[in-house]
């Protein structure tokens, strides 16, 4: 690991088994990105009688984004999809930049990118399949989950050994702060209060 940065035991254990070119694209990262279905969920949609589909969100993960937050990264949610359950968890934890019914994510990344005066190198996005390609192939950091087709495995920078929709998205939020250094202060200091008193996770 980088020696500018004095790690915590818990991040130092964290990033023990990520390759140190992935551990550098971590540390550049200054927004990050989630496909919904497939990453922040397992990928199932359920209907009822009328019609209506329903997700299932991990706590983690939602407590994960907001982690991130808190430290001053950008947060967005990029979905081909377009429902009301994506702006209301949005809604609940805090995210501004939701995306629904997008096809080329890759365009919505460049548009945050000028908007937020970044480089595509400290952006990153995490999908599971083929509507993900144009947007992991641009970004400096490309996450994907277990239960992805193997041939979007093999392009992601890093690949969570959690599987989507039970925590996932949570690793991959603890490794962009660990590599930064700053998820080691959460064992050293009472969470802020905005993440005790906000909306659930």
């Amino acid at each position: 690991m980088s020696s500018d940065i004095s790690y915590h035991p818990v991040e130092s254990l964290l990033l023990a088994p990520v390759p140190a070119e992935v551990r550098e694209r971590l540390r550049r990262i200054r927004l990050m990105a989630f496909d919904v279905d497939g990453v922040l969920t397992d990928g199932r949609l359920f209907y009822n009688e009328d019609g209506e589909s329903f997700k299932a969100f991990h706590a983690l993960d939602g407590y994960g984004l907001r982690l991130l937050q808190e430290c001053g990264i950008t947060v967005a949610l990029v979905t081909g999809r377009e429902g009301p359950i994506v702006s209301r968890r949005a809604s609940e934890l805090g995210i501004d930049e939701v995306h629904q019914g997008i096809r080329d994510k890759s365009i919505v990344l460049q548009s945050l990118a000028q908007k937020y005066e970044l480089d595509m190198e400290k952006i990153g996005y995490m999908g599971d399949d083929i509507i993900d390609l144009t947007a992991m192939k641009r970004v400096g950091f490309a996450a994907s989950v277990p239960n992805a087709p193997q041939y979007i495995r093999q392009l992601a920078h890093w690949v969570s050994d959690i599987k989507a929709g039970y925590g996932a998205a949570r690793k991959c939020c603890d490794l962009i702060l660990a590599s930064q250094g700053r998820l080691g202060s959460y064992f050293t200091q009472t969470p802020p209060i905005s993440l005790i008193t906000s909306s659930p996770q």
